[in-house]
């Protein structure tokens, strides 16, 4: 530990944003060592616990990380000990760790990283979409039961009764927890990527969980290490990157929203920005395009404009288009009406979102706010503004749509 006065560790809101950081790859260590996915979650809980009582009089631990994982090995070790049912386990677990104070067993196999071994298990094919997403974002993201139901609009106890669902048909399919063979991967590949994206995303609308935005790049780049030659892999790498390298600008120091055109590009993480344009540069020359290969070139042209105003809204365009080409979505034109708008003008955008089914879209509101108050339509875009500030949660973009789209100045 580190040296610490008593009391003057971190707080229950610090010991939680660290837990919810190194969670997921505890639970993913612990799965493999006890092949048991309900066993290594409610150890890891248990350690929550533990550390809620001590870090804050002893101090954050030099390593969180390893702290959780081997606490929440003992306690598993321990609860399986007193449980008769856990005799065969603990037989075999014994095997892999013969002592309470050995190092954990180091991973093996073709690519050694127990989380990713945990996404392809939460995304495996037998479980339905709504239930990989959840239960990577409870597993892997480290968010609360109470969180993952707010993600998914539906109560607390229905999503808990959806994760303990999912988990029995893992454990009744006996879905292995392994990278799948080589030649299973073209069709596991698009779940997890699906929900590396929306971990990602569940980090940027909420900026006090950063650690999940990490945390779904550093997947992103697992899984593009495991499949070089796969350009929707990259192109999903390259759009975090590229989304990424905005993130801290869209939000000022006293929490409120900064719309694009207000942001400092200055600001932008060049680093991150190179490293996503140089990927976009390379899914280009497969020449093999997908949805997240033409999504990061779109922010490729945000990237490489110095100022809204030089931004190459004529080319965006012509990337939605491709992108409505092969995934013709509602949301994909409305994606699309907003760089008409930006074109042709409001009055054209409007026209085209007004043909939209999109009223249970939280986006489609906020859009056409946007579009009346810059055609002039005081009352109708104040009116706008309040039904799409109803939809969304708390936080920085409901204050700003609750302001009538002004920030700060």
């Amino acid at each position: 530990m580190r040296a610490a006065d008593a009391g003057s560790g971190p707080g229950p809101g610090e010991v939680g944003r660290v837990f919810r950081e190194e969670s997921g790859r505890a639970v993913a260590t612990l799965t493999r060592v006890f092949g048991d996915l309900d066993v290594a979650e409610d150890a890891v809980q248990e350690a929550f616990v533990i550390a809620l009582r001590k870090w804050p009089n002893h101090g954050l631990p030099l390593n969180p990380g390893g702290w959780i994982t081997t606490t929440a090995r003992r306690r598993a070790l321990d609860r399986l000990r007193r449980e008769a049912r856990g005799h065969e386990l603990l037989h075999e677990v014994s095997v892999l760790s013969p002592r309470k104070d050995d190092p954990l067993p180091e991973e093996a196999g073709p690519l050694q990283d127990d989380r990713l071994r945990l996404i392809f298990t939460c995304c495996h094919p037998a479980l339905s979409t709504e239930a990989q997403v959840a239960l990577t974002l409870r597993l892997l993201g480290g968010m609360s039961t109470p969180e993952v139901a707010d993600a998914f609009l539906v109560t607390e106890p229905t999503m808990a009764q959806r994760l303990v669902r999912a988990k029995r048909k893992i454990k009744a399919a006996r879905i292995p927890y392994r990278v799948p063979a080589d030649h299973e991967l073209p069709d596991r590949i698009p779940p997890v990527l699906a929900v590396i994206y929306l971990i990602y995303n569940a980090g940027l609308t909420a900026p006090a969980e950063p650690g999940l935005c990490v945390e779904a790049i550093r997947l992103a780049r697992t899984v593009a290490g495991l499949m070089p030659d796969e350009p929707e892999v990259a192109g999903l790498l390259a759009l975090l990157l590229l989304t990424e390298s905005r993130r801290a600008s869209r939000i000022r120091t006293d929490g409120s929203l900064v719309t694009l055109d207000e942001q400092d590009r200055t600001q932008w993480d060049r680093n991150l920005i190179d490293e996503g344009l140089a990927t976009v540069a390379r899914c280009l020359r497969r020449n093999r395009p997908g949805t997240y290969q033409i999504q990061a070139a779109i922010n490729a042209v945000h990237a490489d404009a110095a100022t809204i105003e030089q931004t190459d809204w004529m080319q965006i365009v012509a990337l939605y288009d491709q992108l409505l080409a092969i995934a013709p979505t509602p949301v994909v034109a409305l994606n699309r009406a907003i760089a008409i708008g930006e074109v042709h003008g409001p009055a054209a955008a409007l026209a085209l979102v007004d043909a939209l089914d999109l009223d249970h879209y939280q986006p489609f509101h906020a859009t056409r706010a946007d579009l009346l108050r810059r055609l002039g339509r005081a009352d109708e875009a104040a009116a706008t503004y309040k039904r799409a500030a109803a939809m969304t949660p708390p936080g920085a973009e409901r204050d700003f749509l609750s302001a009538g789209g002004r920030g700060p100045r």
